[in-house]
């Protein structure tokens, strides 16, 4: 989407106005909160229930609640699923390490705080290239005693640099669960997104895990119980509101994304059916990979 990395769990680049008041950066600096105009990160925040968020993101977050009711629970099924995988990983499968690339706003159960419930020893790093992400990456920087966090300003398209910031923090000779949650609909074709992942991929040591979350097309079906013309009306909203672009993908698209990688049961599915019952309709198709020892 844009220029951003991604909101967390998604993020796109919205059109400018007049300046707003800005707030410190946690390096130095200042970031321009920009809360005249909508933001997606913050239109996620409210679709979430959460309080970062202000009039232009409600407005833009409403119209798209108005064409695709689903669109909250589609979100909230995303985020789910984001808990369940990062607990399994790190109670069931001694995962340690987690790097979560496209952060997104801070929200409830953030992967550090859902890794270090089940092993306080856990380290995290997010990475976002998004500057009103880096503006509240405070949040992200809490850390139980014994594990750490850490939070990279960086863009995905660029994956070494990321890799290279995060190995400050993490051991890339230990397993490590590579998290890239609702961001690569930001990636257009021509940014090659298959060859970001290979990247990022090819530098997980084995035992390492690979979660992802992606939206599907409106012509991918079945898309869980949302109408085809709801979904295309919401993406369409989203895209006239921004400067990017929503580049959603087919099942068989985002299969391509795990080459090298051994899937989980149930395989790619909705988030709403990995491992869960849940009845919340949504358009996010979810897997893991494992690259065995």
């Amino acid at each position: 989407m844009a220029e951003n990395s991604g909101a967390g769990n998604g993020s796109w680049n919205f059109r400018s106005a007049a300046a707003v008041p800005s707030v410190d950066r946690p390096e130095g600096g200042s970031v321009d909160l920009r809360t005249d105009i909508p933001h997606i990160a913050r239109v996620y925040d409210y679709w979430l229930g959460g309080k970062t968020n202000y009039a232009p993101d409600r407005k833009v977050a409403e119209a798209v609640m108005a064409a695709m009711p689903a669109v909250t629970e589609s979100v909230r099924a995303n985020r789910s699923f984001l808990r369940r995988a990062v607990h399994l990983l790190a109670a069931e499968h001694g995962v340690r390490q987690f790097l979560d690339i496209g952060t997104g706003l801070p929200a409830v159960d953030n992967t550090h705080e859902v890794a270090q419930r089940a092993a306080p020893d856990a380290r995290i790093v997010y990475a976002d290239n998004d500057p009103i992400v880096l503006a509240h990456a405070r949040a992200l920087l809490t850390s139980t005693p014994e594990g750490r966090t850490d939070y990279v300003h960086g863009d995905v398209r660029q994956p070494e640099e990321i890799l290279a910031r995060a190995a400050q923090t993490l051991d890339f000779t230990q397993p490590i669960a590579l998290m890239l949650i609702a961001v690569l609909h930001c990636i257009a074709e021509e940014d090659d997104p298959y060859t970001i992942v290979r990247t990022l991929s090819d530098a997980m040591p084995p035992g390492s895990y690979f979660v992802l979350t992606h939206p599907v097309p409106a012509t991918d079906a079945p898309a869980g119980d949302v109408p085809a013309e709801d979904l295309a009306a919401a993406y369409a909203l989203l895209r006239e509101a921004s400067t990017g672009s929503i580049h959603a993908r087919t099942t068989e698209q985002i299969s391509r994304f795990f080459d090298g990688w051994d899937l989980l049961d149930p395989g790619i599915v909705l988030a709403t059916q990995w491992r869960a019952d849940e009845s919340e309709s949504t358009v996010i198709r979810v897997g893991i990979g494992h690259r065995p020892a």
